[in-house]
């Protein structure tokens, strides 16, 4: 068990499984000059399934998540679902990406046991994607969508966050596109997690503004309390239901309270949360020769130390060192 000093458990492993990304959106990384991590400082293939069968029998991790940079780059993908799909007990698998390429794997990764996908996406307008990613790859996130949802890896969750001066309008139209296309819809306040540290709370689209602007279209009834567990999206019928929106708010509405994630970055580093500023080394632990009984009371003991809330409101908060890309979302 991961428990920590606040009674928490963790149950969902949260896997980066490269920093690496073919997109570059400007609340994430820069337009270039990111250093990426080395490829003997990535783990392999299996020392990341290891790892993974070490949180699934021995640590009570129940869910895992494959995540980047763009975890769709990750050669071994595949193979690192299937080795993980058959563990017992059998782990809920799911995949957070920004689509582009999941037209062509969506079936063999359905195959291979991937549950369901969330998959990033901020606008509905091509050239308002340009502008964000900095790419024109709009078309392949849509085919990305339409294959995952036509592979049975659902339900699809699409993953948008609005930025000032960029799609700051677009909720309304946003929703309304993922309520005909049959995705659940969830909005991600901007969080201090650019590589280029422009992060700024001033200014940023808050989960508030978000409801206002969804309000003047629909009409939103907050779920129950008891609904939502310790999902970190808050969530709202829309006219009356079934559809529901959700809405995560890092930044305004911390649920650190309710937290039962734990995070291993592409490099082998334990993360207790998203805004850590410390890592625990468990590759280095891995090679050399530790048994998997050590490595779990390493990471139990990292997991012990994990911090109360993220701190943001904290006057002394430093945002971490690593960006999203190299952290995993």
């Amino acid at each position: 068990m991961l428990l920590d000093s606040f009674g928490r458990v963790a149950t969902d492993l949260r896997v980066s499984l490269t920093d690496r990304c073919n997109l570059r959106c400007t609340y994430c990384m820069p337009e270039e000059g990111l250093q990426w991590l080395a490829k003997p400082d990535l783990l392999t293939d299996e020392e990341i399934v290891r790892l993974v069968r070490i949180a699934v029998t021995g640590l009570g991790i129940t869910e895992v998540r494959f995540t980047g940079g763009e975890p769709l780059l990750r050669p071994g993908l595949v193979g690192i679902v299937a080795a993980c799909a058959a563990l017992e007990p059998r782990p809920r698998l799911s995949l957070t990406t920004n689509g582009i390429g999941l037209e062509r794997v969506a079936g063999a990764l359905r195959e291979a046991g991937l549950d369901r996908v969330n998959v990033s996406l901020d606008t509905t307008d091509p050239e308002v994607f340009h502008r964000m990613t900095r790419r024109r790859r709009h078309g392949d996130v849509l085919r990305g969508l339409a294959a995952a949802r036509a592979a049975g890896l659902t339900p699809v969750k699409v993953n948008s966050v609005l930025m000032p001066g960029l799609n700051d309008g677009e909720a309304p139209a946003l929703l309304d596109w993922a309520m005909e296309e049959g995705y659940e819809l969830r909005f991600i306040e901007q969080m201090p997690l650019d590589a280029q540290h422009g992060w700024q709370r001033e200014g940023m689209i808050t989960a508030g503004d978000i409801l206002a602007s969804l309000r003047s279209r629909h009409t939103l009834t907050p779920e129950r309390e008891e609904e939502r567990g310790s999902a970190p999206a808050e969530r709202w019928l829309v006219d009356g239901g079934p559809y529901r929106v959700g809405i995560i708010a890092s930044v305004t509405r911390p649920f650190c309270r309710a937290c039962d994630r734990t995070r291993l970055t592409a490099d082998g580093q334990v993360r207790t949360c998203l805004f850590a500023r410390q890592e625990t080394d468990l590759r280095g632990a891995l090679r050399s020769g530790r048994p998997d009984g050590a490595i779990a009371g390493i990471w139990r003991r990292a997991m012990w130390g994990k911090k109360a809330g993220h701190g943001l409101d904290d006057p002394s908060f430093e945002q971490p060192d690593r960006p999203m890309s190299a952290i995993g979302g």
